[in-house]
C-alpha cells in the first residue's frame, strides 16, 4: 500500500497552507514518509521532511496528493505522467472534476484510501504536434484539450480537418477544440461539446463559434490521429494552446496533429466515488 505519499500545490494562499498542515499531521499520525515539492516546503516552513523539485516526485512516491482545485491537478497529471504514480486531490477550487476530497472530510477519506478501499481511475491524455514547412516546431501533451483559436483580432479563422489522412471539412471559425473525454466537461463543454464518460476511448473535435450554425461536435474513435491545417492566410491570427497554456503562434499552412499520448495518468478516489454525482453536483443538474 502506500507508503512514501508526496504533496504538490501551486499556489501560496492561505487555504492552501492550512490544508497542507492539516494533511502533513494526517500523514505523520499514520506513519508515513511525507515527502514535499518545493511550493509546499516554503509554504510549511521549517520541518524535517525530504524535498524534490516538483519535477522529480514522481521519482520518489508511490502516491501523490495535489492540494488546491483542478488548476493544481492539470499541473500535477503534467509532472507525473512519465511516472506511472497514481494521483489524488484535495480540492480546494471552484470546480472539482478532478480533485473529489472536500478540505473539511480529509481524514475519512485518506483513511478509506489508505486502508485499501479506493476507486482507480484511469485517464488518457493528448499529444500534440505542431509541423511547419515540413518540420516539427512543437510538441507537448495536455489531460484537457490542445486549442487552436484566433487572437488579436476580431475575424474568424480558417481550419482544414483531416481524420486519420480522410478530409472531413474545411470551416471558419474561433477556432477548434480537439478534446479528451476527460475535458469534455472543460472548455470543450462551453463550447457546446457533448458530456463524454471518462471510461470512453474518444477524442472530441468541437468547433468553436463556427461560421455554419450546422458545423456541429463530432466524437471519434481515441485512436485517431486527428490533423488541422492552418487555412488562414494572415500572420498571427491564431494560436495553440495545451490545457489553457499558450504555446505557440500559427502561422498559415501549420498542420497540427494529435492523438493518444503513450502514457497514461491513475487518479485515485475515495470509494463511493460516481461520475454522475460529479455531474449533478458540480453542472447544477436538476436544478
Amino acid at each position: 500500500m502506500f507508503k512514501r505519499i508526496g504533496l504538490i500545490t501551486n499556489s501560496g494562499v492561505k487555504a492552501i497552507h492550512t490544508t497542507l498542515s492539516e494533511v502533513v499531521e494526517y500523514l505523520s499520525s499514520r506513519e508515513k514518509e511525507v515527502i514535499l515539492d518545493k511550493c509546499c516546503s516554503d509554504l510549511l516552513g521549517e520541518h524535517n521532511f525530504n524535498v524534490y523539485d516538483a519535477n522529480e516526485l514522481g521519482k520518489h512516491c508511490d502516491l501523490v496528493i495535489a492540494i488546491g482545485g483542478d488548476g493544481t491537478m492539470l499541473m500535477a497529471t503534467h509532472i507525473l505522467c512519465d511516472f506511472d504514480v497514481p494521483l489524488l486531490g484535495i480540492n480546494l477550487g471552484h470546480v472539482g472534476f478532478l480533485s473529489d476530497i472536500p478540505a473539511d472530510d480529509i481524514a475519512h477519506s485518506m483513511d478509506e484510501i489508505l486502508n485499501g478501499h479506493y476507486v482507480e481511475d484511469v485517464r488518457f491524455l493528448l499529444w500534440g504536434e505542431v509541423f511547419r514547412e515540413g518540420k516539427r516546431v512543437y510538441e507537448g501533451y495536455a489531460l484537457n484539450d490542445i486549442v487552436i483559436q484566433k487572437w488579436n483580432i476580431a475575424r474568424l479563422v480558417e481550419l482544414e480537418t483531416y481524420i486519420n489522412g480522410v478530409f472531413v471539412h474545411t470551416h471558419r471559425s474561433d477556432g477548434m477544440i480537439v478534446s479528451s473525454p476527460t475535458g469534455s466537461t472543460a472548455y470543450a463543454l462551453a463550447g457546446g461539446g457533448p458530456v463524454v464518460h471518462p471510461s470512453l476511448d474518444a477524442l472530441l473535435l468541437v468547433p468553436i463559434c463556427p461560421y455554419s450554425l450546422t458545423n456541429r461536435p463530432i466524437v471519434v474513435d481515441g485512436n485517431s490521429s486527428v490533423e488541422i491545417v492552418v487555412s488562414t492566410r494572415e500572420v498571427d491570427h491564431a494560436r495553440l494552446t495545451f490545457d489553457g497554456e499558450i504555446k505557440l503562434e500559427l502561422a498559415p499552412n501549420d498542420r497540427i496533429r494529435v492523438k493518444k499520448k503513450d502514457k497514461e495518468i491513475r487518479l485515485i478516489h475515495p470509494p463511493d466515488h460516481d461520475q454522475f454525482h460529479i455531474l449533478r453536483e458540480k453542472l447544477h443538474w436538476s436544478k
